[in-house]
């Protein structure tokens, strides 16, 4: 099976806006998990779109870990240029870590608790956080809908941009204008820009991907 290149499917998009003679930038929210995630993408959309962050994780565990995230990803946002002069805006959804656990359902299917990563129980946490930041992005009007997460090496970018287009082609109201904005932020040096900025703005990185069972995973790698 062909992989798709969503990191030039993103290009292709951005390039037809050149056409657009329109001065208002089309509005994007941007689902993010942290500081340092958030950074490069930030970086290259923030002169392109009126960008909204949502940060939605009941995925991280514990929840002093989600808070830390949380504070990381609002200090950046107070001090870095691109966030500042494009008016990047923050909004943090309910932290519900039961929401997690009903949509992965890993406390009765047990074989998905030691599951590495870019397997079934990351498939249904991406669509959980992706599902919700869409519906917002959608009763809210946004234009465009993407999320962070593909940014990094250890998610399955394919798996990620999947989901957002089924979320697009199953939307049944003719009123629903919002898109979902395909990506690999991890491409053409992404991944290693966002740890050159989170080492400019002293960013903490965390060393796990969130949940209880990404820590065990980290810990085996170690």
């Amino acid at each position: 099976m062909t992989k798709i290149n969503y990191q030039k499917e993103l290009e292709k998009i951005i390039s037809s806006f050149s056409k657009d003679l329109s001065p208002k930038k089309p509005s994007l929210l941007l689902h993010a998990c942290c500081g340092p995630c958030s950074s490069y993408v930030i970086e290259y959309l923030a002169s392109i779109f009126d960008i909204t962050i949502y940060y939605y994780n009941p995925n991280i565990y514990p929840q002093a870990e989600y808070e830390r995230r949380l504070e990381e990803l609002k200090k950046f946002l107070s001090i870095f240029p691109e966030a500042l002069k494009n008016q990047v805006k923050l909004i943090v959804d309910n932290y519900e870590p039961k929401d997690y656990f009903k949509a992965t359902n890993v406390l009765n299917e047990q074989n998905l608790q030691t599951e590495a990563e870019k397997g079934e129980r990351c498939r249904r946490c991406y669509k959980l956080r992706m599902e919700r930041s869409w519906n917002f992005a959608c009763k809210n009007n946004f234009d465009w809908f993407t999320t962070t997460l593909s940014i990094s090496p250890h998610k399955d970018s394919q798996m990620i941009n999947e989901i957002g287009r089924n979320l697009e082609s199953s939307k049944k109201e003719n009123s629903i204008k919002t898109k979902f904005l395909p990506s690999d932020f991890k491409k053409n040096g992404g991944y290693l820009r966002s740890t050159q900025l989170s080492n400019e703005y002293n960013l903490w990185r965390q060393d796990y991907c969130g949940c209880i069972y990404s820590i065990r995973n980290s810990e085996e790698k170690k």
